[in-house]
């Protein structure tokens, strides 16, 4: 009876179907939850006083898939079913729901019914509760912005989200957090959301928020922390550079399971730049097993530390490894040092809004002005703009530079990449918008060209993927390219032969990287 307790209340499965919904708080598919959940020592599902917790419940689907292992683990603990159950539930298993929805969705998945002092519930509670709480928390304003989460509050505060949800997560907006069930955990598993809209102007970017769960979970300190989030913190996202830093060097993290292409992890929903999940084992520090799962059934496997050493970023890709090693066995310079970074020519076209901005330009020369480019990946929008809005790097107007978009309008996820999008070499006189980033100046045609080329190797683009895993490319993801000698033209195979790479090294990156075909002609 107890093997089939779940399967007889679930049929079909709703989880699996909500799974699929496409949205930024997305939902665990009852599969991944299990992988997930096989990570942890299983003998923690054969003893009556391990605690787990939730602190950010959609589906339920975590405590769900944990009540079915303990189920059958207490079954030799506590024989009778009921006193089980009533133990598991009562005892055992605990989450704090994100909204109002999800706490009835939750509280119905686990115990089968969305009030858990009703006659239909599993395991009888004497309040609506049980032990999936939610509370309609406030934001805490300082300055327009909440102190604890960031939010915006122009975006999630005031009257027009009267009736709304505050998304004022309870788990990351207090202080003490003992205080909310009165206890510790030996486990805290959980699928966070992942973002909130920071408002204001068109510059603003998504607040990433998924960190605080976990910086949250750590306080604590539970036995372990299972958590499946976004792979953005790998090598990049908005204000994530303190957590990024903490999750590299953190040597109890043990285990790791990235998934390139986020479809491959969670069917039908696009996530930019992956997802992954990970295991923390507070008691164990050593090399973390790590899985990188490149689509196609493809999954490779290392043991190392996430910040391999000598290394100042994560390498996503296990093989890379020992390219990068010849690479930075040579000490050359960084390609970096040529990038410029957004808005090359100061011209604020956020600040000053893009309508205000786009005003400035003409589609005829004036006396005074200088070409633009400002529809990056069509490189066809091109009008002119007087050289007094040039704040920053007057002396590249004049001379030849690369323009390169500073973002991969057909960027994806799926193995192999384009990484980059197309280069073109721009003529003295030319300048850009933020759309583009500029490379150089150089004082020949010649030079300009070469770094066309280079950009268009696979070589180069392999090692820019090693730190770009979302659309945009700004001057940091070109930090492991190496500097070459630009009198001379750089092609696969003469890079190939200077690196020392050998054929399996080779096979890595041509099975990774698309061609890309350049053409300098300076449009016009």
């Amino acid at each position: 009876m107890a093997d089939n307790l779940f399967d007889k209340v679930y049929n079909p499965d709703v989880l699996s179907c909500l799974a699929n919904l496409s949205n930024d708080e997305v939902f665990t598919p009852p599969d991944v939850a299990n992988k997930m959940l096989d990570m942890l020592p299983q003998e923690l599902f054969s003893n009556p006083n391990t605690t787990f917790l939730d602190p950010a419940c959609k589906s339920g689907v975590f405590l769900r898939e944990i009540a079915k292992r303990l189920i059958k683990g207490l079954e030799k603990v506590i024989p009778d079913l009921q006193a089980r159950l009533d133990h598991i539930f009562h005892k055992q298993l605990y989450g704090i729901a994100i909204t109002e929805m999800t706490s009835l969705l939750s509280r119905r998945s686990v115990y089968c019914s969305k009030y858990p002092n009703s006659k239909y519930s599993v395991s009888k509670f004497d309040d609506v509760e049980g032990n999936i709480r939610y509370k309609n928390i406030a934001h805490s304003w300082v300055n327009g912005k909440c102190k604890y989460c960031g939010a915006s509050k122009s975006e999630y505060g005031g009257t027009k989200r009267d009736g709304m949800e505050t998304h004022a997560y309870e788990w990351i907006h207090v202080d003490d957090l003992e205080e909310i069930f009165g206890m510790k955990f030996d486990v805290i598993v959980g699928n966070p959301p992942y973002q909130l809209n920071t408002g204001g102007s068109i510059e603003s970017q998504a607040l990433p928020i998924y960190q605080k769960f976990i910086i949250q979970s750590k306080k604590l300190n539970p036995r372990y922390t299972l958590m499946i989030i976004p792979s953005r913190w790998m090598n990049g996202g908005f204000g994530l550079d303190d957590f990024r830093d903490e999750m590299l060097n953190d040597h109890n993290i043990r285990v790791l399971y990235d998934f390139i292409d986020a479809n491959d992890c969670f069917a039908g929903i696009s996530l930019s730049g992956g997802v992954c999940y990970f295991l923390r084992d507070r008691d164990n520090e050593g090399l973390c097993n790590i899985y990188t799962n490149k689509g196609n059934n493809q999954v490779s496997h290392s043991k190392r530390y996430l910040l391999e050493p000598g290394f100042s970023t994560y390498i996503r890709f296990n093989e890379a490894l020992s390219i990068l090693k010849k690479v930075k066995k040579l000490g050359e310079d960084s390609f970096d040092k040529l990038v410029s970074p957004r808005d090359p020519f100061g011209l604020n076209y956020y600040e000053n809004g893009s309508e205000r901005m786009f005003k400035k330009f003409s589609p005829v020369k004036g006396n005074n002005d200088c070409e633009i480019y400002y529809f990056g990946w069509q490189r066809t929008g091109i009008q002119y703009a007087n050289k007094s809005y040039i704040t920053t790097r007057k002396d590249s107007v004049h001379k030849y530079k690369v323009f390169i978009s500073k973002a991969n309008g057909a960027a994806s996820n799926k193995i192999p990449y384009t990484v980059l999008s197309k280069p073109f070499v721009a003529k003295p006189g030319s300048i850009c918008n933020m759309t583009y980033l500029m490379i150089g100046p150089f004082d020949s045609y010649e030079e300009a060209n070469n770094v066309e080329k280079y950009i268009a190797t696979k070589f180069f683009r392999f090692l820019v993927s090693m730190k770009k895993n979302t659309q945009n490319a700004l001057k940091k993801v070109y930090e492991l390219v190496p500097m070459q000698d630009f009198t001379k033209e750089w092609n696969d195979e003469t890079l190939y032969q200077k690196y020392g790479l050998n054929a399996e090294e080779i096979e890595v990156i041509e099975s990774m990287i698309k061609p890309m075909d350049v053409g300098s002609d300076l449009n016009g």
